[in-house]
């Protein structure tokens, strides 16, 4: 059996997800073919966005009520911008001299400092709302009943 044979496609349903992402999905108008990426980003990316919260300052975290209420917004953002780096990555000329393995490992680099990106721009963003009531409410508007 090949590599491909044996790999399982695991799906991820709504009932894993958290209040705080079910919150994001609905307020979002998230559509369903992105659902399952949602869900599998968000699995995935726990320990790295909760170490960017860890470093966020207290009053950028107050922001909000609670971690997981950051990572249900950074997922959403991962998804987001995930999406569109691998449907612009598939019109990026990369050097002939590269081997697969290569442009690979490019690609998975680049995709890398994209999901990077999304933690760092909402972080920035909190950190701005401390001083924004506008903004906070807009934060706080996705959480609301």
């Amino acid at each position: 059996m090949s590599e491909n044979q044996t790999e399982e496609t695991i799906e991820i349903s709504l009932d894993q997800a958290s209040p705080e992402l079910l919150k994001v999905i609905e307020f979002e108008e998230v559509p369903q073919e992105m659902l399952q990426m949602l869900l599998s980003v968000h699995e995935v990316a726990e320990a790295a966005v909760r170490e960017s919260w860890d470093d966020m300052p207290a009053s950028a975290q107050k922001v909000l009520d609670n971690f997981e209420q950051f990572h249900a917004l950074v997922s959403l953002s991962q998804s987001y911008a995930g999406v569109d780096f691998m449907s612009e990555f598939e019109n990026v000329q990369l050097p002939d001299d590269l081997s697969d393995e290569e442009k690979e490992e490019r690609r998975s680099v680049m995709l890398d400092q994209v999901l990077h990106n999304c933690v760092k721009d909402i972080t920035k963003q909190l950190k701005v709302a401390r001083r924004k009531p506008g903004l906070k409410r807009e934060f706080n508007e996705i959480f609301k009943k």
